[in-house]
């Protein structure tokens, strides 16, 4: 009861900060904001040191740093490595924007009839690592903080995490811990709380097609030579074949064929494809022949263009003949397919397919491994326990189409396993216009991660 009267008590600064962090664009994909991705390292560096822990660091990379914090109470008390993001998606397209994406503002939506953030960042994942960090000033604050805790914030996580790899295969040490908690995934609802104990893996590539050396006139040149435009969109159309199956020879070898009983059990998940549809305003869902929504999200691979460009999109027309085509495409992988082995698939079948009247130019950018969270660790039942006493309701164990590389370096050279509790909505519109977060599901979350604490506490205890 301390504990929340103190999360109430002070929840207009708490809601502030969080719109302070907002403000600043720290957009990791474009070199033009480096300085405010510099800015918001030093926003979150204070707010540790504000909140209470003993050291907090700004540590360099070779691209955007890194913030470290920990408050270590006992050196035999348990554990928790903290870790989020403080870096963001591009804002584009910004005239889609109901308000400026930096410049947050709270409206209630059907969703959120208490309100919500609007802005870019406030679910993924400022708002959702933000709870942390609240969370902890509220169990120090009141003598509730049972366990050692260590922050590690990176700057890097939209452009795939990169120099994280580094720091962590070289702090070891440092990030000891016994357990890792992830806020940066989201729930079903308020009403139906979960756990996610799945995440996809990702290989996101660009690739570009070169027909002639410069534009040329389409009356004079049309039908003679090869409009890259026209080409790159065949080869991407044959990319899927009539069950929106994935076409790239090998893709498929390492997928996982899951049994009847786990699929109807994945497909028990409270879940409306009729609200669904109503709430995209599309007439019926789409994607590989033979599997539920829930499936095509979970426990399947996918294949996406996330941008096609070239030739004249200015106002008005011009008659030409692109001399290139570009496009970005991003493929969600699940367990056992290795993102670098189907890099180089994507690559050798694309390059295949191109006609001889253009060249073709595959470049990978991130990408990360799958990973999947087991259940029966002391952390998930933290999870589970803190959800079922802030709630009231059993934690809904469920499986993502998002991708966070890093829960995959974390077991594997950590050798932790992290826990996914995360409290955004799917319809929260990250990494699109209008993105926003709950106010509700903001201080939902500081009580929630304050009650694992307590509960990771008593069930690491092999005295009780």
């Amino acid at each position: 009861m301390e504990l929340k009267k103190y999360i109430e008590s002070n929840s207009k600064r708490f809601l502030d900060e969080l719109l302070d962090l907002l403000r600043i664009p720290s957009v990791s994909a474009d070199p033009a904001y480096k300085e405010e991705v510099f800015t918001a390292a030093e926003y979150v560096k204070n707010s540790l040191e504000a909140a209470g822990v003993d050291h907090a660091e700004i540590c360099q990379t070779d691209g955007y740093p890194i913030v470290y914090g920990e408050k270590i109470i006992d050196p035999a008390a348990p554990t928790v490595l903290v870790y989020g993001h403080y870096d963001v998606q591009p804002a584009d397209p910004l005239n889609l924007w109901d308000s400026p994406p930096f410049e947050p503002v709270i409206k209630k939506t059907a969703n959120h009839p208490n309100g919500a953030i609007f802005a870019r960042g406030s679910a993924d994942d400022k708002g959702q690592f933000y709870m942390h960090v609240k969370a902890f000033e509220a169990m120090l604050s009141n003598g509730q903080l049972n366990c050692n805790v260590k922050f590690m914030i990176e700057g890097e996580e939209e452009v795939g995490s990169e120099n994280l790899d580094v720091f962590v295969r070289n702090n070891q040490e440092k990030l000891k811990a016994d357990v890792v908690l992830i806020s940066d995934t989201s729930m079903i609802s308020l009403e139906h709380p979960s756990v996610t104990v799945g995440l996809k893996g990702l290989a996101y590539m660009e690739v570009e097609v070169t027909g002639p050396n410069k534009d040329l006139h389409s009356g004079t040149f049309g039908g003679a030579v090869a409009n890259p435009i026209n080409i790159l969109c065949k080869m991407i159309s044959s990319l899927h074949d009539e069950d929106n199956r994935i076409t790239i020879p090998g893709f498929y070898d390492n997928v996982e064929d899951y049994s009847e009983a786990y699929r109807n059990q994945l497909n028990k998940a409270p879940f409306d494809e009729g609200d669904y549809r109503k709430k995209l305003d599309i007439k019926e869902t789409y994607g590989e022949k033979g599997y539920t929504t829930i499936e095509r999200v979970g426990i399947r691979p996918t294949l996406d263009v996330n941008g096609i460009w070239g030739g004249y999109i200015g106002e008005g027309a011009k008659t030409v003949l692109p001399s290139k085509a570009n496009a970005k495409i991003s493929m969600r992988l699940v367990p056992n397919q290795d993102h670098k082995a189907i890099a180089k698939l994507f690559e050798e079948h694309f390059k295949s397919i191109a006609p001889p009247a253009v060249k073709v130019k595959v470049v990978p950018h991130h990408g990360g491994q799958a990973a999947v969270i087991p259940t029966d660790s002391i952390g998930y039942k933290a999870a589970e326990a803190a959800i079922d006493e802030a709630f009231g309701k059993k934690a809904i164990p469920t499986r993502e189409g998002g991708s966070i590389p890093i829960t995959a370096l974390f077991q594997q050279v950590l050798g932790l396993d992290p826990i996914l509790l995360g409290f955004g909505l799917d319809t929260d519109g990250i990494h699109s216009p209008n993105e926003h977060y709950g106010v509700d599901n903001y201080f939902k979350g500081i009580e929630t991660i304050a009650l694992f604490f307590k509960h990771y506490h008593r069930l690491s205890n092999k005295d009780e």
